[in-house]
């Protein structure tokens, strides 16, 4: 089933003393990347979670933002370095002796010394917590992955009326065809006619049927017919198929642009080169729409 490459998903799980919250952001990319935005204390974990979404996710730029907080009441130390504390109280005595000041040293002046105060924040097991981190992601990549699709389906329906479009036309263009050598072998007899009331030639009607064939040897388009066609086809069940699909759609429309330029070049016939005009542009509008296809 064809995806977008745009969507938004968001995941939350409890577990481990934690409580987590992923989001993710995707948007258009030729290949895959995954930026992680997690908290410096787990930034252990982000090839983890790049690897997770690797397995999930096949193309797009994906930003992925973790919030972890703690689970309800959380009791900390503070330490106190009491061999600091004494140092800075020392300093501070020794300094008002020299100046001859008498200070006034307060415990609350001494606690907001440098590094005299700290919180001890336990070690935490990673291990433990991956698993409520990966629950996480995996609800958040899930409900992307499902906006994704939802995207897919309204880009399908577009891709497959335009490939509708191309079809008429290029069935059009096929009728038209043997047309143009008629059109050609008729102008090119009424020019000989012509040239023989004013004496100016003799008519050769071997010569006259070499020429016209040819002509129609060389504004032969049935093989570039053919061939967009069958590109239009493979184009149909792609969209139908399992699966990334965006680069072989891709592929396919860069060939269909191949083929309409061939036939825009060889046939010589107005009604052919509107035609051709009209392909083009819903071509064109397919490759839009394919970009943002996964």
């Amino acid at each position: 089933m064809v995806s977008s490459m745009t969507g938004y998903g968001r995941g939350e799980y409890s577990g481990a003393g934690k409580h987590i919250t992923v989001e993710v952001k995707a948007v258009n990319h030729r290949f895959l990347e995954v930026s992680v935005r997690i908290p410096r204390y787990y930034a252990m974990l982000e090839d983890r979670l790049r690897k997770r979404v690797r397995d999930l996710v096949a193309r797009g730029y994906l930003e992925l933002f973790c919030n972890i907080e703690d689970d309800g009441e959380k009791m900390r130390q503070v330490k106190v370095d009491k061999d600091l504390a004494v140092a800075y109280y020392n300093a501070l005595k020794e300094l008002g002796d020299l100046l001859d000041i008498s200070p006034q040293i307060q415990v609350y002046q001494l606690a907001q010394m440098p590094s005299v105060l700290a919180v001890d924040n336990p070690v935490e097991d990673l291990e433990s917590l991956w698993p409520v981190l990966e629950e996480a992601l995996l609800r958040a990549v899930a409900a992307l992955v499902q906006m994704r699709k939802v995207e897919g389906e309204r880009l399908v329906r577009d891709l497959v009326e335009r490939q509708q479009v191309i079809a008429t036309e290029l069935e059009a263009i096929e009728r038209q065809a043997p047309v143009v050598v008629e059109e050609y072998r008729q102008r090119l007899q009424a020019r000989v006619e012509e040239l023989q009331q004013e004496g100016k030639a003799v008519v050769d009607e071997s010569r006259l049927a070499t020429e016209v064939a040819m002509f129609a040897d060389r504004c032969n388009i049935q093989e570039e017919i053919v061939r967009l066609r069958s590109h239009l086809t493979q184009f149909g069940q792609e969209m139908t198929g399992e699966g990334p699909v965006g680069r072989k759609l891709d592929f396919l429309v860069q060939e269909m642009f191949r083929e309409i330029n061939t036939i825009g070049s060889k046939a010589n016939n107005l009604e052919i080169s509107r035609r051709v005009v009209k392909i083009k542009g819903e071509i064109e509008k397919l490759r839009e729409q394919i970009q943002n296809i996964e």
